[in-house]
């Protein structure tokens, strides 16, 4: 379930407010839960440090950006840089060990970035406007994460994407991942998404055409369980916005990118 600013506002303000640490597997200011019988965080001057965060601003367009030289580019880069020793060193041990080394990306602000439309719909969500701005494909990537894809590819290190956006779907994100030069095993072999009208038979014990009852951690960890088990790959890090991208197992190490915008549980 996707939690608004306003739903999530602690857990959002400890990320900002408290200067985060984010890396692997590391928890935002340690809190993985949007639970607090405190007054929460003052909403006016959460946006103000979002904003500060990001670096907002208005392109020519005026399609809201994140600014390149922003706090959030530098936590992105020093995420970046740490991966990319790790995918590295995690590749060949793996390969020694006769496995598959693969990395799994979520999509939604791990590599394309939504900051328009929160700041556009005050930070709450309505599925329609939602999926309408999935649907025009022109989100910008998240800094980094391109690259990213593209360095575990050179590495030899199989790419998976393991995302919420619908199957209806697919089509735009393949369009929009291409455009910022994600263009990486963009087929429907490597990119999970739900499928709630036909679901897959390894989410059985939570899925059937009559009704989706998956959790978002089921949903993941399941999808990251059949990388493994059954397709024979060794997921040696997994990548996410949401604690619930990366919980449940099945990765070898998981990394953990800001996103103070929203809460998914």
């Amino acid at each position: 379930m996707r939690k608004s600013l306003k739903a999530a506002a602690l857990a959002a303000a400890c990320a900002v407010a408290g200067g985060a640490l984010y890396g692997a597997g590391a928890a935002t200011a340690g809190q993985s839960h949007a639970n607090s019988t405190h007054e929460p965080y003052n909403i006016g001057v959460l946006v103000k440090d979002i904003d500060t965060y990001y670096g907002t601003y208005a392109d020519a367009d005026g399609v809201y950006q994140a600014s390149p030289s922003s706090p959030y580019a530098r936590d992105l880069a020093r995420i970046d840089a740490d991966a990319k020793k790790y995918i590295d060193k995690a590749a060949r041990k793996a390969r020694q060990h006769g496995e598959k080394p693969a990395v799994v990306f979520d999509i939604d602000d791990t590599l394309l970035l939504s900051l328009d439309y929160e700041k556009r719909t005050n930070y709450t969500y309505d599925d329609a406007t939602w999926k309408a701005y999935v649907d025009r494909a022109d989100r910008p990537a998240v800094f980094g994460s391109p690259e990213l894809v593209r360095y575990a590819k050179a590495k030899g290190v199989a790419v998976f994407y393991n995302s919420g956006l619908g199957e209806a779907q697919r089509a735009a994100a393949v369009e929009n991942l291409k455009k910022v030069g994600a263009d990486v095993n963009l087929d429907a072999a490597h990119m999970f998404l739900k499928d709630k009208a036909a679901p897959p038979a390894y989410l059985s014990h939570c899925a059937t055409p009559a009704a989706w009852n998956c959790t978002t951690v089921q949903f993941k960890a399941g999808t990251r369980k059949h990388i493994e088990k059954d397709l024979g790959y060794e997921i040696i890090a997994n990548f996410g916005d949401q604690y619930s991208d990366l919980e449940g197992g099945w990765a070898d190490r998981t990394y953990k990118l800001p996103n103070p915008t929203y809460f998914v549980s």
